[in-house]
């Protein structure tokens, strides 16, 4: 297959590039500076600026594309920059599809697990409403602006859980406090966090790619886990306890809106979509997903 993607420089975008070349795809990526080889093609979805020609012939399109959710404190400005980021980049995608006869097959626009909010316990298919917060609002129309691509291609909305990975991914600060014996669960840890590896997001990615499936799709592991048994498993598997539990009321200081658009809310997902077409997980427990961080 011929695969654009867009937003291919970070965590997930390095990997599934590399993913999907070791799998024989010819995969072009969108950057926002001057190209370096033939395998990039500058845009500037700020601008709303995108050649056509750069998705012509593509078999998929993925955008990535977005400021990072939780590398800096949300102010206004840094709220406003995290819709307008990924709604400009939606939009000038969608607008270069529609301008071509032959647009691409299929459009994979990420979306996130806080699309649901705080939903508790509850269990969450792709059928459950969406939540109220701010990053719920957020995903709700990222959502609808990539559901304006034009009616031949096949649009899917990867609502994608809390990536783990080795380098520390979305776990961020958490990974190596854990390393050090010095981590553990945040806020009760009762709140459900959906997870998956760094690998399986990436054969997720190439399976709805090569699939007939639509609509939207929670990527993330079969296996459900609240904060403390999430925290606990990483824990052992680097042969460290956890039991210095950061309080909700001191997460609130230190990161302000962050810990209760992030850390704090509840996200029960269920992967039911992937489950039924049959999807394969390199890691589908927290044991073995745990293992593999910490290099097992």
């Amino acid at each position: 297959m011929h695969i654009v993607i867009a937003g291919a420089s970070g965590l997930i975008g390095t990997h599934l590039s590399a993913t999907l070349r070791e799998a024989g795809h010819e995969v072009v990526t969108l950057v926002r500076r001057k190209p370096s080889s033939s395998a990039e093609i500058e845009w500037d979805p700020a601008a709303h600026r995108l050649d056509p020609a750069a998705l012509a012939g593509a078999d998929a399109v993925i955008n990535l594309s977005g400021a990072g959710i939780g590398d800096r404190p949300w102010t206004r400005h840094r709220i406003t920059e995290l819709f307008t980021s990924r709604l400009s980049a939606t939009r000038t995608l969608v607008d270069a599809m529609g301008r071509l006869d032959a647009p691409p097959g299929t459009f994979i626009n990420q979306s996130a697990s806080g699309y649901y909010g705080d939903s508790g316990s509850a269990q969450l298919q792709e059928t459950a409403s969406p939540g109220s917060s701010i990053l719920a609002r957020l995903c709700l129309e990222w959502e609808a602006a990539a559901h304006e691509a034009p009616a031949p291609v096949r649009v899917l909305t990867t609502r994608t859980g809390i990536v783990l990975n080795r380098s520390g991914g979305a776990l961020g600060r958490l990974l190596p406090l854990i390393r050090l014996g010095v981590g553990g669960p945040l806020g009760n840890g009762r709140q459900y966090w959906p997870w998956i590896t760094l690998p399986d997001v990436s054969a997720a990615f190439l399976f709805l790619a090569t699939s007939a499936i639509r609509g939207p799709v929670n990527v993330c592991a079969p296996e459900q886990a609240d904060v403390n048994t999430l925290t606990a498993a990483m824990a052992s598997a680097f042969h460290r306890p956890a039991i210095f539990r950061v309080p909700a009321p001191a997460l609130r200081l230190v990161m302000g809106k962050l810990a209760d658009e992030l850390l704090l809310p509840s996200q029960r997902m269920e992967p039911a979509v992937l489950k039924a077409a049959g999807f394969q997980w390199q890691h589908p427990s927290l044991d073995q997903a745990a293992a593999w961080v910490a290099g097992n």
